[in-house]
């Protein structure tokens, strides 16, 4: 039987707190640190660290829509971030950590819409809710030594998440 395999790509900071929520379930098949949404080709980690190229952080998920839903992922997505916050996610500052969908067609557009929608009604924030939907671009994968980072090199990995603010947000806005 053939693998169904269709693509979902989130931008919510840094990239290498972005792969471990998503890896362990079935249905998905690869998380890929990369780069999406700039205007330089194959940018490298300086380049969009700098914030020359348009580049945000990403992560490009392959999954199995029968088995893993992009509802489900977007259920995910939600929580690992700071939504009412256009200038970075928590420690990581400017235009290349900010958070956002990258939609790959037109069914993941309104369903996208739709949970920031339910996100608003919510009233869980104060704050007005900023990330953005846009459309998905070419993606340029991040070099090898960012891939799976939080496996590569668990201990920067771990201090630099408890340093960056993510978790303590997490557990007082989301949980």
């Amino acid at each position: 039987m053939e693998q169904i395999t269709n693509k979902a790509t989130f931008a919510g900071g840094c990239f290498w707190c972005m792969v471990k929520p998503f890896v362990e379930y079935d249905g998905i098949h690869k998380v890929t640190s990369g780069y999406m949404g700039g205007h330089l080709e194959n940018p490298t980690y300086k380049d969009v660290k700098a914030g020359q190229s348009g580049h945000l952080e990403v992560v490009q998920i392959e999954f199995d829509p029968l088995i893993f839903s992009y509802e489900k992922l977007l259920e995910i997505f939600w929580p690992q971030i700071d939504p009412t916050d256009d200038g970075g996610q928590f420690q990581d500052r400017g235009e290349s950590y900010k958070a956002a969908i990258f939609y790959h067609n037109s069914s993941q557009h309104q369903l996208a819409v739709a949970s920031k929608q339910l996100l608003v009604e919510s009233g869980r924030f104060k704050k007005p809710i900023v990330t953005e939907i846009r459309e998905a671009s070419v993606f340029y994968p991040a070099e090898d030594y960012h891939q799976d980072y939080y496996k590569k090199s668990a201990n920067h990995y771990e201090e630099d998440r408890v340093k960056s603010g993510r978790d303590e947000f997490i557990n007082t806005n989301w949980k």
